[in-house]
């Protein structure tokens, strides 16, 4: 447990995931500081191990067919219906920029678009609550970013365009791997014209096999949702109010809770940029991770007398 620090906090990012730069401000090693504002698999397969065997594309420029051949496989689509992209937010931007769209109502992802018309766009676990749509809703555009977590299924299923992230599933952001489906294929031929030419890389597309022979998504959703019955009942201890659904996090009705623990080594998320002050958004931790943040909220919530 890193000693506390009194120095000043960055201001929160609009995403989350800002651990190193939080550390380097406090004067933390970063492998001291619990960073749960980021929702990653915390059960994934570690993919530096993975990464290493294919060191040897990085002289080779990128072929997607192969992986979105295997990745179809996996979902269990034609390929002709689906793209890879370079992350989740290359799929949202490629069908921003050939469909534009709105949401029908906040808190909603931030980087959906915001007209006043077009097709609907929803996230699926909902973020930022968590909660999974019921068979009543429906959108043009569903964001399946944390579904597989959420139920065990790469995807609901549902009518409508689709973007996934795989760097959710597998816990490697650095990678930037996502996706987008379309139900026809002359829809993805509209949305790739958008597309960058070799937008995703080689180590991305090499490793993605190896990604998928990992894959449990009925283990790793059944391990989220106990390890988010330990979370929540951790935090029910300390006496803040906890709301959570399906997805690997959970929310915090505490202020500045944040600046609380940062200094402690745990990281939250605020939820400001949600239009949801006073509210975090804390990340499934491993159970090994589990006491790390306790540490840090008794410090916090309850400190020592000086």
């Amino acid at each position: 447990m890193p000693e506390p620090t009194t120095r000043a906090l960055p201001a929160a990012g609009t995403h989350g995931g800002d651990g190193p730069a939080v550390a380097r401000a406090l004067g933390l090693d970063p492998s001291d500081l619990l960073d749960l504002s980021q929702n990653l698999n915390p059960f994934a397969a570690d993919v530096s191990a993975l990464v290493t065997r294919h060191l040897n594309t990085l002289g080779h420029y990128p072929d997607d067919g192969p992986a979105t051949r295997l990745l179809a496989q996996a979902l269990d689509v034609d390929p002709t219906r689906l793209l890879l992209t370079n992350g989740g937010s290359e799929a949202i931007a490629l069908l921003i920029a050939e469909y534009g769209g709105q949401v029908l109502g906040e808190p909603e992802f931030a980087l959906h678009p915001r007209s006043n018309h077009g097709p609907v766009w929803r996230s699926n676990p909902h973020s930022p609550t968590g909660r999974l749509a019921g068979a009543e809703e429906h959108a043009d555009i569903w964001d399946e970013a944390f579904h597989a977590l959420a139920t065990g299924r790469w995807t609901a299923g549902r009518a409508g365009l689709v973007v996934g992230s795989l760097t959710k599933t597998f816990a490697c952001p650095g990678l930037r791997l996502g996706y987008v489906l379309v139900e026809d294929p002359v829809d993805l031929v509209r949305v790739r014209r958008h597309q960058p030419h070799w937008s995703t890389s080689a180590l991305s597309l090499a490793v993605l096999p190896d990604l998928l022979g990992s894959a449990d998504l009925p283990s790793w959703s059944a391990q989220i949702s106990d390890a988010r019955d330990d979370l929540v009942a951790l935090l029910r201890g300390y006496d803040l109010e906890v709301t959570h659904g399906a997805a690997p996090w959970v929310l915090v009705d505490r202020p500045a809770l944040r600046e609380a623990l940062a200094p402690h080594g745990a990281l939250v998320r605020d939820c400001t940029s949600f239009g949801m002050p006073g509210v975090a958004r804390i990340a499934v931790p491993h159970p090994e991770q589990l006491g790390r943040l306790d540490r840090a909220l008794a410090l916090a919530l309850d400190p020592p007398a000086t």
